[in-house]
Parts: structure tokens; sequence; C-alpha cells
């Protein structure tokens, strides 16, 4: 069974890597890959599909040595169990959605696609912070290259920084929290573990706690962080699908339910986790209302409703976990259904202006009923997912503070006007003479099949998996008692019922009276405020250190032609100065040579005289010396 949760996670990783490789090899391998690369992102998906269910029956564990004492480890329990499961479903969905939707850059589109799933599922099943955050530093790469995919637009590629930056802003907590794990490592194996972190002592366990607050909130743009979603908008429509439902943004979520137990041992991090949960889908609720932009709204409405994964993972009583699970799986298949039907309407009409697209429902009814069906999903309404999920975070909160449970009911309300708003404008009655089409991109005025086969689907999803909430169906998962979610009450399902269908009938009778105050529109001023105190800096160091790489690189560049300048002065020096003058001193002395050898003539006579004459020299040299 180890052998099936590696295939997991590596076949994902092996099948994108290759067809990154093969985008930039030779040209007949980047046209070969170009070819195949959406049947070959559909195949490994499908693939990828069949290995999650297996590994949710079976739940199989693997490690592999990695470090002395902290090896890479994996395992799947019932958390990650249902939360495989449904990444690789959406997955598949989507990049069947994408194999229509995409038409330049396949290869290098599906890979990066790809990679992200496989670091996805490693986030999801790895059991120490050191897999985990290697997938957390990989998905978020990732997820910068997807959402600048576009890389010659510089409004893309500047989206993709402040996402990245925003994010790895608050990615630095997972490196605290396994700071503080190791430094209370002592002879504890694995060190890293995830489990183990609940066990720390104070002020380790303080520190572990907050840093995964980050960390997680960072990646569900929970406020501050909401405002990256925005900007991420500039991606591809699959991209937003992905990143908005199953994959990045849910496993921030997920990272807070899995750290359940730390963020009750730490004491005050749950309540923090549960009222800035709770604040955020309240907030961004109303910033959804004031939207003009569907895909502004649909993003919105991710942090809002991943602020009840929040609040759930920050509640006390038992069954909340699982009711954070079976919110988080709901919307996945509930915003990846508005996301892919959003971006169906772009392609046919070139804009995802909500005005703009008045009477697209009633024009592409294939795309419009299944957005209907996840829009009063998302408003709430009876009997579809979101409204059960939802409620059983409530149920959860109303038994530990009856506050947190009227700020997520009031929460919910305003998720009811947003997706009402939606839905009045795209069933409107067609206009005489459309305007605003063909703003963005052009339109094509056709919903290629392919492009609607996934949204089926993801209706069925987003309309029964609510049933999840129900005891016998979670049993049937054969989910642990702790993992099953809150059932909540009659009373409160009536309630939350009525207030859904007053407002969406509110909505639907006068969407464009709906209330959007400025700030709301502006998106709370949040990314002025980060950009002034994060991202700004971050970017402008980035250029002091760009212009410091730049001198540094003309240094390393000058340093060649001046090196060859000077040796090229020492051989001059060489063979003018010091090379003559050896020249000259070995001449001198084959001259001295020659001169001693001449008075060495073999006759006796010549001697004679030459010691006369010696002898001469010297008497003259002492009676001169007198």
């Amino acid at each position: 069974m180890t052998a099936l949760l590696w295939a997991l996670v590596l076949t994902p990783a092996v099948a994108g890597g290759v067809l990154l490789v093969a985008t930039y090899g030779p040209p007949a391998l980047a046209r070969a890959a170009e070819r195949v690369a959406a049947g070959v992102g559909v195949l490994v998906a499908a693939a990828v599909l069949a290995l999650a269910a297996a590994v949710a029956t079976t739940r199989p564990s693997a490690a592999a040595r990695f470090l002395a004492g902290d090896p890479l480890a994996l395992a799947v329990d019932d958390l990650s169990a249902v939360m495989v499961v449904t990444v690789a479903a959406v997955s598949l969905l989507v990049l069947i959605f994408c194999a229509s939707a995409i038409r330049t850059a396949r290869a290098r589109f599906t890979g990066l696609m790809l990679v992200f799933v496989a670091a996805v599922l490693v986030t999801a099943t790895a059991t120490t912070l050191l897999g985990l955050l290697m997938a957390w530093e990989v998905m978020g790469a990732t997820s910068y290259a997807l959402i600048a995919f576009s890389w010659d637009r510089d409004t893309a590629v500047g989206s993709g920084t402040t996402a990245f930056v925003v994010t790895r802003t608050g990615d630095v907590g997972l490196y605290l929290a396994a700071g503080a794990a190791l430094a209370t490592a002592g002879t504890a194996t694995p060190a890293l573990s995830l489990n183990r972190l609940a066990e720390l002592p104070a002020p380790w366990l303080h520190l572990a706690a907050g840093g995964i607050l980050a960390a997680a909130f960072g990646k569900a743009a929970q406020l501050p962080f909401s405002f990256w979603l925005s900007r991420a908008m500039d991606g591809p429509s699959g991209v937003s699908a992905l990143l908005h439902s199953a994959a990045m943004v849910a496993m921030g979520g997920y990272l807070l339910l899995r750290a359940h137990p730390l963020l009750l041992a730490a004491g005050w991090a749950a309540p923090a986790a549960a009222w800035g949960g709770a604040l955020t889908a309240l907030a961004l609720g109303v910033v959804a209302l004031a939207q003009t932009d569907l895909k502004q709204l649909l993003a919105a409405s991710t942090s809002a409703q991943l602020g009840f994964v929040a609040l759930a993972a920050g509640t006390t009583g038992p069954g909340a976990v699982g009711a954070g699970l079976t919110h988080l799986v709901g919307h996945a298949a509930t915003k990846a259904l508005l996301f892919l039907a959003a971006g169906a309407w772009l392609t046919a009409l070139g804009t995802k202006a909500i005005a703009s697209l008045r009477g697209a429902g009633r024009a592409y009814p294939w795309v419009g009923i299944p957005f209907t069906i996840g829009a009063l999903g998302l408003a709430g309404l009876p009997p579809l997912a979101l409204w059960a999920t939802k409620d059983s975070v409530l149920a959860a909160a109303r038994e530990q503070s009856t506050a947190l449970y009227v700020v997520g009911l009031a929460a919910a309300v305003a998720s009811s006007g947003y997706a009402g708003k939606a839905l009045a404008l795209t069933w409107r009655a067609l206009p005489a003479h459309p305007a605003g089409y063909d703003t963005e991109e052009p339109g094509t005025r056709q919903v290629p099949w392919l492009a609607r086969v996934p949204l089926v689907p993801l209706a069925i999803g987003a309309a029964l998996l609510g049933l999840l909430v129900v005891p016998p169906v979670a049993a049937g998962l054969g989910l642990d008692s702790s993992i099953v979610p809150v059932t909540p009450g009659v009373g409160e399902l009536l309630i939350s019922a009525v207030l859904a269908v007053v407002v969406v009938a509110v909505a639907l009778a006068r969407p464009r009276r709906l209330p959007a105050p400025g700030p709301a529109a502006a998106w709370l001023y949040l990314e002025r405020a980060t950009h002034a105190g994060i991202v700004g800096p971050t970017l402008a160091m980035a250029r002091v250190l760009a212009r410091a790489d730049d001198a540094l690189e003309g240094v390393v560049l000058g340093a060649g032609p001046a090196a060859r300048r000077v040796a090229g002065a020492a051989a001059t020096l060489d063979g003018a100065g010091v090379s003559g003058a050896v020249r000259a001193l070995v001449a001198g002395a084959r001259q001295a040579a020659d001169a001693a050898r001449r008075p060495q003539t073999g006759q006796a006579h010549h001697y004679y005289a030459q010691a006369v004459v010696g002898l001469a020299a010297a008497v003259l040299i002492a009676v001169l010396a007198r």
C-alpha cells in the first residue's frame, strides 16, 4: 500500500516535470509536448483520482530517509483521506475544462498544474513539518507561475508577484513553528512531527501556534491577507477554479483543521482562529456584495467561506473539525463550479462584468443551470450542500459562544446577498442591444462542449455534498467519531433557510440596490495598506539587490579584460626589461669567459711574463698603499 501513496504524489509531479522540461527542450520535442499536453493532463489527473480513491480506502503511510531523525513522511488518515479525493476530483474536472479553454502554451500550463497538484497532495498527507514545508514552498512557487501565466502582460506578472509576496509573509510562520519544534527536540523522533507540536512546552508552544496561524491565514486569505485573492483573478479561469476551491486557499483552512489540537493547547490560538474566521466571513461577504466583476465577487466569497472553516477550526466543541472539513469539501465543489461557469462566459462573451452578463444564463443554459445550483448553494438555500455544512459550523460555534454564532449568521446573510446579486443579473431578460461584450478578450459566442462537461458533476456535488453532515453518511465513510461533523438542529436549519430565502428574494428583485460601500468595493483598502507595509518594501529591497547584483556582474565581467591587459603589460615588461637584462648578463659573462681563456696559451714564457707583471703590480700597490 505504501507504493500507492508514493504513486499518488509522484505521478503528477513526474508528468508535470516532464512537460515543463519538454517545453524548453528542442523545438521538435516542444511541439510534440504542446500537441499532447492537454490529453496527458486529463489522463494523469484521472490516474491520480483512482489512486486517491485507493489510498482513501486503504489508509497507507510512507516514509523516506531525508534528514537524520526526520524522514520525509506521508500518511492518509480521516482528514487527508477526504481531502486527497476532493483535490484529485476537482483537479480532473478543471483540467478537462482547461483542455478547451487554454489554447497557447498548453505544455507549460499543464506541467505547472500537475506539479501544483502534486504539491497540494503532499501538503494534505504530510505528517512532518519537513514534508509540509517543501510542499508549501512548491505550491507557492507554482501558484505564482500560474497566476502570472500570461507573462507578457505586466498586470498578470504584478498580480502573481503580489500574491506570492503576501502569502510568503505568512509562510514565515511555518519556519517559526519548525524552529520551535527543533528547539525542543531532545531525543524526540521525528523532531518535526506535526502531532508533536501540541505537546511543546511554553513558550515554544505559543510560537508554534502563532506561526501555524500566520501561515494558514495567509494561504486561506483571511484578514489581513485577504486582498491577494483579488489580484489572483488575473490568472486563467481554470487556475482560479483550482486555487480557490480545493487547492492552495483550501490548504490554509485544512492546515488549521489539522492543527486543531495545537490551537486548543495554546489556549489563545483557538479563539483567535475562530474570531479571525468569523470576522473575515462577515467583512469579505460585504466586500463580495460590493463587487461589479463576477470573478472578483467569487474571489471575495472564497475568503468569506474559508472564514467558516477557520471558525470551525477554532471551535472547541466535539465535531467542530468535521464541520469544517465538510464545509471545505462542499465549498470546493461549489466554488470550482462557479469559477468554471464564469470562465465559460468569459470565453463566450469576452467579459466578467456582472452588468454585461445580463441574460447570460438564458443564452447559455448549459452553463446557466449549473451556475444557478452553485449560486443557490453559496447563498445557503436548502437542500443544497453549503446550507447544511455552514449550519454545521454555526451549530458548533453556538455551543461555544452566542456572539460567534451571531457573527457567523450575519456572514451567512451576506453570502445570500452576493449570490442572489449574481443570479439576478445573469438570468434577467437579454437586452435588445447587448453592451459590454469583448471588453477583456475577444468572445467566441459559444461554449465548447468540453468546457460544459465538468459543470454537471460539480453541480451534483454542490447539491448533494451536504449529506456529509448526516451521521449515517459520515459513519459510512469510516470517519473517526472525533471527525464526524456536528448535526445542526432543526431550529438552526430553519432560521438559516428562512433568512437565505428572504435575502435571495430581495437580491433577485433589486440587485442594484444592495449595499455597496466604497471601502468594500476597494477590498477594504487592504492592498494599499499591505503594499505600503509589505509588498512595497519587499519589491524595493529586491530592486536594490538587483542593482547590486548588476554592479557585481559588471565587476566580474570587467575583471577579465582588465586581467588580460595586466598580463599583456607584464609580458611586455618581461620581454623588454627582465629578459633583456638577463640576456645582457649572460652575454657579459660569456665575453669575460672568452677573455679569461686568452692568457691560457700553454707556453711557459707567457706564464713567466704574466707572473712578473702580477708581481710588479703587487709591489706597486704595496708602495702606494703605504
